[in-house]
């Protein structure tokens, strides 16, 4: 293999003075120090200005980036880490993956920031809202410029930080609370897999520099480890990227995110941290196609999760957690495409979902927002009429989630069906039959919300109204982008997207490792119709969605009544939380609570508490030395100095 690969190590020098690259995430993070220090001082307004200029900032310092981009290059900012051979400089990457990461996340970010200013202007806490939205982005933007896995890992790390902050915003309610600690803990599982594959990475490379490292996996330069090592760092990887992007079977934290405020979810759904478990694997490509086992379990796990989740869609009432579970599905359809390696359709999904899940997730704060905070939509229905914008945007973003074309998420799904039906007949069967369900539940969703006869309260039927401008025109830029993103890859039959062609160099090396991965084409007929059942299970999904819910309009059953066996089961999420709470939580927390009885107070306790007795006691009897009579200290004196005679006398 060595003489196949040639060097693609990223340049040192950098075409700008260092400065503009600190910028990118410096800016998030002065807008989160200003916010942060002047919290009851700003405005909601001003504080919102602030948090969306910063973005703003560095959206712009990364259109020119990537508008001037030529070749990869790193950009060392210093010295950080220097231990013997150790040597781990703090610096940038700037390349294809992280230009298009940092568009992302700056430019979907930037709009979630404005859209706050209107959704948030009401809290006493608008300040604090946006400093910790500001530190979300500033951390995202370390993950995605770090040219190392420790520089990654500092990035990874503040995410799961700023996801705690935001998730539990809204402090005082305690579930709140609960889902913000369940979020925090669980990812730290995920990342002690994590953490460890970091470990083995440099034990085997010598190096977590990620030209370096990459290289010399590409040669078989595996230190004093075989391959084999290779499929050990990678499963350690994903069960990181399993955590963090909410696969199965560490996925139970992103529903209950939904504490958040809307802005939040919309946030961590599409643009930030859930897409970081996708991106490291992307970074990471060459190391997981040298371990075609690992990508075997990534294509199985991410099927399982897209159709699991899917299914747990089609009973959920309330209006964030469709789309929370949607989420899940969809980003196990990018795990389904990382294991048959797919890689740039993977990329490219995340692309169009962080369009049509933004749109989906702002739409659905709108809603809440005219409904007083209701969030269940069997009190909804009727609303197109009050809230116009809101339902032609959300409407397109349930089109695009479908699969229908022209609408982005035809194309990015298609592709990513495409490569499972090259790999795996099975696997593609579960990818078309979750974008089946995935088209009903959602239109399950638009049809429960928006049509029929209203069915919420007087109170709140006075109460609508459609969103301010700051929340309706980041509806309709997302509306634009969600339907309109597609064609930056289209289909085969239509000629190589642009996409495709961008990324293509980030995977050299995977490509000259496995050729046959990336040099295999099929035939317009398949894909023709491999198109065809795509967009038909689309349809029929909604059709079907339709006839339930519009034409016999029927309704979810309230918390008192019965459900079948199955409807049961999917309401109450095939009741992991409580298998959860049966095998981890309550053994923990009865440990805990036995160890704090018979270990803290019964042995710890009157240990420390005996130390503290005694010198107590000491020094009561010590006291009795401290009269302040000189009598007393005369007859000590000669008390001593006969004790010191007679210890002397007995000595001699």
């Amino acid at each position: 293999m060595q003489e196949q690969v040639t060097q693609v190590i990223p340049a040192a020098g950098a075409p700008y003075s260092t400065f503009l690259y600190v910028l990118i995430p410096l800016l998030p993070f002065l807008g989160f120090l200003i916010n942060g220090l002047l919290n009851r001082r700003l405005s909601g307004t001003v504080a919102g200005l602030i948090g969306s200029a910063a973005v703003l900032g560095s959206f712009l310092i990364s259109v020119m980036l990537f508008a001037n981009f030529q070749a990869p290059y790193v950009v060392t900012l210093f010295d950080w880490i220097s231990v013997d051979s150790m040597q781990i400089p703090f610096s940038y990457q700037i390349d294809q993956l992280s230009l298009i990461m940092l568009l992302l996340v700056t430019g979907v970010g930037f709009l979630i920031h404005v859209y706050s200013i209107g959704y948030m202007h009401h809290d006493e806490n608008v300040g604090k809202f946006f400093s910790f939205l500001n530190l979300f982005v500033f951390s995202m933007l370390v993950l995605v410029l770090g040219a190392n896995f420790v520089i990654l890992f500092i990035g990874w790390e503040g995410v799961g930080l700023c996801s705690y902050l935001l998730i539990g915003f809204w402090n005082k309610n305690t579930n709140y609370n609960n889902a913000a600690k369940k979020a925090f803990i669980i990812n730290r599982v995920g990342d002690l897999g994590f953490l460890l594959g970091i470990f083995l990475i440099y034990l085997t490379f010598n190096s977590v520099q990620f030209g370096e490292v990459f290289q010399k996996a590409a040669l078989g330069q595996f230190g004093p480890y075989s391959v084999s090592v290779v499929t050990v760092i990678t499963l350690l990887l994903f069960v990181g990227a399993t955590g963090k992007s909410a696969q199965l079977p560490l996925y139970t934290w992103l529903p209950d995110a939904m504490a958040g405020p809307t802005p939040v979810s919309a946030l961590i759904h599409a643009a930030t941290m859930v897409t970081a478990g996708i991106y490291m694997i992307l970074r990471a490509n060459v190391l997981f196609t040298l371990a075609p086992e690992t990508l075997e379990v990534i294509a199985i796990i991410g099927a399982a999760t897209a159709l699991f989740a899917a299914t747990i869609g089609l009973a959920q009432n309330d209006i964030k957690k469709v789309l929370a579970y949607s989420t899940v599905s969809q980003l196990g359809y990018m795990f389904l495409a990382l294991g048959v390696m797919g890689y740039s359709t993977s990329l490219f999904h995340v692309l169009t979902h962080a369009f049509f899940k933004a749109l989906m997730f702002l739409g659905a704060g709108s809603v809440i927002h005219a409904m007083s905070n209701e969030q269940d939509m069997r009190r909804m229905g009727g609303l197109r009429k009050a809230l116009p914008i809101t339902f032609i945007t959300f409407l397109i973003g349930c089109l695009a989630i479908a699969g229908i074309p022209p609408f982005s998420g035809f194309f990015s799904k298609d592709e990513i069906l495409l490569h499972a039906h090259e790999h795996s007949k099975v696997l593609y069967a579960v990818g078309l039959f979750t974008a089946f369900l995935t088209a009903f539940y959602m239109f399950r969703l638009l049809f429960l919300t928006f049509f029929g006869e209203f069915r919420g309260t007087e109170e709140q039927k006075h109460h609508l109204h459609e969103s301010p401008a700051s929340m309706t025109l980041p509806l309709i830029v997302l509306a634009i982008l969600a339907a309109v993103g597609g064609f930056l890859n289209a289909p085969l039959v239509l000629g190589r997207g642009y996409l495709a062609d961008f990324l293509a160099p980030l995977f050299t090396y995977s490509q000259k490792i496995n050729p046959a991965a990336f040099g295999a084409e099929v035939d317009h007929a398949t894909e023709f119709m491999l198109i065809g059942l795509s967009v038909g299970a689309g349809v029929l999904g909604i059709i079907l969605a339709y006839v339930q819910y519009v034409s016999r309009g029927v309704r979810p059953a309230e918390d008192g009544e019965s459900r079948g066996f199955l409807e049961n089961l999917l309401y109450h999420k095939y009741y992991i939380d409580e298998l959860y709470n049966t095998l981890f939580v309550r053994p923990i927390m009865g440990l805990s609570k036995g160890l704090y009885r018979f270990v803290e107070n019964g042995i710890i306790d009157p240990i420390v508490n005996g130390f503290g007795r005694l010198t107590m006691g000491g020094g009561q009897l010590l006291r009795y030395v401290q009269t302040g009579s000189v009598e007393t200290y005369l007859i000590l004196m000669v008390v001593g100095i006969v004790l010191v005679m007679a210890l002397n006398f007995v000595k001699f």
